[in-house]
C-alpha cells in the first residue's frame, strides 16, 4: 500500500502546514492547529473544535465564517495536548468566551479540560459540549459513555451558525448540548486503516466481511457480518438509527431529519450515493421529512473503508441553524458575504515558551544529570518496544500507543536536557520533561504521564538531593493525580493497575528501611507481575471498553509499557554512583 511521507512523525505537522499553505483565505497556523484568517466580529463567542489529525475534513477543514472559529489538532489519531488547545482557543477568543467541542474520547477529554482550566482560570469564559453521537459504543443507559463520530458535524454546525448570528455564550452552549442530545450515527467497515510508516493496517477484516459499529480511530467493530448489497446496508443503517429516537422526538413520523451518509476515507462518492438512494426511500417511508442532507467525506478515519449514517433530529431552532450560511475549506453552504483578513495582532497573544529555570543547589543540579539518564532509558525501552506496544494496543483500541510514547518521551528526554543545560535542578528537569511529553504525545498517556513527571518533580524540588522518602512520595503523587484526572481504578485494565501497586511497593519498601535501589527493584518486579496479570481483566475505560471481550488474553498496553520503564529505571538506578 503506497504512503506519501517524509518521516512519519513529522506527517501531522507537514499536513497541518501544507493545508494551511492552501487554504490561506480561511485559515492561518498557531501552536497547536489553525483558527480563522478572516475577521470575526468583536465579543462573538468563540467555537473550537479539535481531535487528532487523519480526520479530514474533521477538524481543521471545518474552521470559517459560519462554522469553527479554531481547530487544535494532534498527531494522527490522538488527541491535541492541552498547550495546544489552550493556544488555539487563546489565537480565536474574541471576547464572548470559548465553547469546546469535540468527540468523547478519554484522551481528548483530559486535554481539553486542562486546557478549559486554565482559560478559566485566565478569566476566559469557557465551557465545554462533548459529542456522544455513536450508538454502537454504549448503551443507552451509559450514553455519557459513547463516542464521537460523524455527528460531530452536527454540533460544530449550528454551534457556528447560533455564534455568528450573534448567540451570547449561554445560548451558544445550550445550543449545542440540545444538538448533540439530537444526533445519532451508526457506522460500518469493510478494511481498517493503515497510517504512514505501519506495515499493517489497524484492525483486520476478513475478506467478504464487514465490520460494525466501528469508531472512527481504528477500533475494530463489535461485531462482524457478511458484506450487504447497497441496499441492505441501507436498511441496516435506517433499522439501526430509528431504533432509537432521541428523547425530545415525540413521534418519528412528520419529523424532519438532517441526514449525513459519510464516507470513512475508502469508499467512493459513486458508491456513497447508491447507498443513499435506499436510505431516502426509506426515510420517506417512514414520514421523516429530509433537510438538506449531506453525502460525502465528513469525518474520515484516514483511508479506511467504511460508512456512517447520521440523523439529526430538527426542531425550528435547529434547522434554522443547520440551513444558516456557512463557508470553510471543506465545507460550503448558501453565502456568508464579504469577510475580512484578520490582522493577527487582533487575537489573544499566544503564550511563550518559558525558557528560564529557577535557582538550584549544587546537589539539585546533579541530580538532574541522573534524571537526565533515566529518561534516556526510559526513551529508549519505549524506542525498542514500539512496535510490539503498538501491535498491544490494536487488539481492542486503536493501535497508537506505541507512536505516542515515542513521540512523548523523545520531548520529555529532549526538554530534560535543554533544562538540565541551563543550570536546572531535578525538580524542574522533571517539571519541563512532563510538559514536553504531554504537549508532543498528545492522547491519553501523554496527559497522564505529563502528570506523573510534574508529580515527583513537584515533590523533588529543586533545593536539596532527593532520598528514597521523596522520589517514593513523588510517585506516590503521581499515581493520586493520575487517578483523580482519568477516574480510572483498580480492575479497570489501565496503567492504574501498575502504577498503584507500584506506588504502593516503592512506598512500603522505603518505609522499611531499604534503600532506593532495593525498593524500586522490587517495586518494579511487582509492576511486571500486575502489568502481565491486566490479560485477564476487562477493559472499563477509553477505547478499548467497547471491545473488551477482544482484549482478553492481552495486557493493557499502558500498563505493559508503564512496567517496562520501572524494569529499565531500576537498571539506571543500580549503576548510577
Amino acid at each position: 500500500m503506497t504512503r506519501l511521507y517524509n518521516d512519519p512523525s513529522a506527517f501531522a505537522d507537514e499536513m497541518i502546514d501544507g493545508f494551511v499553505a492552501a487554504n490561506r483565505a480561511y485559515v492561518r497556523r498557531v501552536q497547536g492547529g489553525v483558527v480563522r484568517s478572516t475577521r470575526t466580529a468583536e465579543n462573538q463567542v468563540a467555537v473550537v473544535v479539535g481531535g487528532g489529525s487523519g480526520h479530514y475534513p474533521a477538524f481543521g477543514g471545518l474552521v470559517g465564517p459560519g462554522l469553527a472559529s479554531g481547530a487544535a489538532m494532534g498527531n494522527l489519531f490522538a488527541s491535541p495536548s492541552s498547550q495546544q488547545v489552550y493556544s488555539v482557543a487563546s489565537a480565536a477568543e474574541r471576547g464572548g468566551g470559548v465553547l469546546l467541542t469535540y468527540g468523547n474520547y478519554a484522551g481528548d477529554v483530559l486535554q481539553f479540560g486542562q486546557a478549559q482550566e486554565r482559560l478559566s482560570a485566565e478569566g476566559v469564559r469557557t465551557a465545554t459540549v462533548v459529542v456522544t453521537d455513536d450508538i454502537s459504543s454504549a448503551g443507552i443507559d451509559e450514553i455519557e459513555k459513547r463516542r464521537g463520530i460523524a455527528g460531530d458535524l452536527c454540533v460544530f454546525k449550528v454551534a457556528g451558525a447560533a455564534a455568528e448570528a450573534g448567540a451570547d455564550f449561554d445560548e451558544v452552549v445550550r445550543i449545542a448540548a440540545k444538538a448533540n442530545d439530537r444526533t445519532r450515527s451508526f457506522g460500518v467497515a469493510f478494511s481498517g486503516c493503515r497510517l504512514p510508516g505501519a506495515d499493517h493496517d489497524l484492525f483486520d477484516v476478513p475478506e467478504g466481511r464487514m465490520a460494525v459499529g466501528m469508531g472512527i480511530h481504528g477500533e475494530p467493530g463489535i461485531s462482524e457480518t457478511d458484506v450487504p448489497t447497497a441496499d441492505e446496508l441501507a436498511e441496516l443503517f435506517v433499522a439501526k438509527l430509528l431504533g432509537e429516537v432521541p428523547p425530545a422526538v415525540d413521534r418519528v413520523e412528520g419529523s424532519r431529519v438532517a441526514v449525513i451518509l459519510n464516507g470513512l476515507g475508502s469508499v467512493k462518492y459513486e458508491e456513497l450515493f447508491v447507498v443513499y438512494r435506499r436510505v431516502a426511500q426509506l426515510l420517506e417511508q417512514a414520514g421523516l421529512t429530509v433537510v438538506e442532507p449531506e453525502v460525502g467525506e465528513l469525518v474520515t478515519s484516514f483511508d479506511m473503508a467504511g460508512a456512517s449514517l447520521t440523523l439529526f433530529w430538527l426542531d425550528d431552532e435547529l434547522e434554522r441553524l443547520w440551513a444558516a450560511p456557512a463557508d470553510s475549506p471543506a465545507y460550503r453552504k448558501g453565502s456568508v458575504g464579504a469577510v475580512e483578513v484578520m490582522d493577527e495582532s487582533e487575537s489573544r497573544a499566544e503564550a511563550a515558551a518559558d525558557e528560564t529555570v529557577p535557582e538550584a543547589s549544587e546537589q539539585s543540579r546533579a541530580a538532574a544529570a541522573l534524571v537526565v539518564d533515566v529518561l534516556r532509558a526510559l526513551s529508549g525501552t519505549i524506542d525498542e518496544n514500539v512496535e510490539e506496544l503498538g501491535r498491544i494496543d490494536a487488539v481492542a483500541g486503536d493501535g497508537d500507543h506505541g507512536i505516542g510514547m515515542q513521540r512523548g518521551s523523545a520531548a520529555a528526554v529532549d526538554a530534560a536536557v535543554a533544562a538540565a543545560s541551563r543550570g536546572a535542578g531535578a525538580g524542574t528537569v522533571l517539571l519541563k520533561a512532563g510538559d514536553a511529553w504531554a504537549d508532543r504525545a498528545g492522547g491519553t498517556s501523554g496527559a497522564l504521564w505529563g502528570l506523573i513527571l510534574r508529580s515527583v518533580g513537584d515533590e523533588l524540588g529543586d533545593d536539596s538531593a532527593p532520598d528514597a522518602a521523596s522520589v517514593a512520595a513523588g510517585v506516590t503523587s503521581g499515581a493520586r493525580a493520575v487517578v483523580d484526572v482519568g477516574k480510572a481504578e483498580l480492575g479497570d485494565k489501565t496503567m492504574v493497575d501498575v502504577l498503584q501497586p507500584f506506588a504502593d511497593a516503592l512506598a512500603a519498601g522505603v518505609q522499611s528501611g531499604k534503600g532506593l535501589r532495593a525498593a524500586w527493584r522490587d517495586a518494579a518486579e511487582q509492576a511486571k507481575v500486575a502489568a502481565a496479570a491486566t490479560a485477564d481483566l476487562l477493559p472499563k475505560r477509553g477505547r478499548a471498553r467497547p471491545h473488551a471481550e477482544k482484549s482478553l488474553g492481552t495486557p493493557d498496553a499502558g500498563a505493559h509499557s508503564l512496567a517496562l520503564i520501572t524494569l529499565a529505571i531500576a537498571g539506571v538506578l543500580e549503576t548510577s554512583n
